[in-house]
């Protein structure tokens, strides 16, 4: 089983569209009992809570299904768990290695997998109210770490 975490400040946003939509597509492909995937914050601030309203409306209107998701703040435990962890900004991949003490972990930025993109980070939609650019992000870099994730581990996608 391979084990996907995303992370962003307070879960509620950027990293549950994430979980929601590699979900979405591992199931659209039959890797659903090959993948696992999850979100969580570096922030406590919304523990147990669903998605923000703007993320569930974005998602609604795709089709993907949010169900059973609330928001959890990452905890150093994660760092065994997970093959892959992919943060949405650089602030996110600075607290998540204070948690788990230092370099030591293979982070990675969801802009990393779209090197064509300007954008170097995924924008806070909880500030800046733009879901459907996160969303159009999140997507192509879901589809970015899908094909990452065949090539590394010989999964036909």
């Amino acid at each position: 089983m391979i084990h996907v975490l995303f992370v962003c400040l307070g879960n509620i946003c950027r990293s549950p569209m994430a979980e929601a939509v590699m979900r979405h597509k591992i199931e659209q492909r039959g890797l659903q009992d090959r993948i696992r995937v999850d979100s969580a914050g570096t922030g406590n601030w919304h523990v147990g809570k669903p998605p923000h309203e703007g993320t569930r409306q974005l998602l609604d209107e795709y089709g993907i299904s949010y169900a059973n998701m609330a928001a959890r703040q990452f905890a150093s435990a994660d760092f065994e768990q997970f093959d892959y962890i992919v943060c949405m900004d650089d602030s996110n991949v600075a607290n998540v290695r204070k948690v788990i003490g230092g370099e030591k972990a293979d982070l990675l930025k969801l802009m990393d997998l779209l090197p064509d993109e300007t954008l170097r980070e995924v924008p806070d939609p909880y500030y800046t109210g733009n879901f459907e650019e996160v969303y159009r992000l999140v997507d192509a870099g879901c589809d970015a770490l899908l094909k990452r994730i065949e090539s590394e581990h010989s999964l036909s996608l």
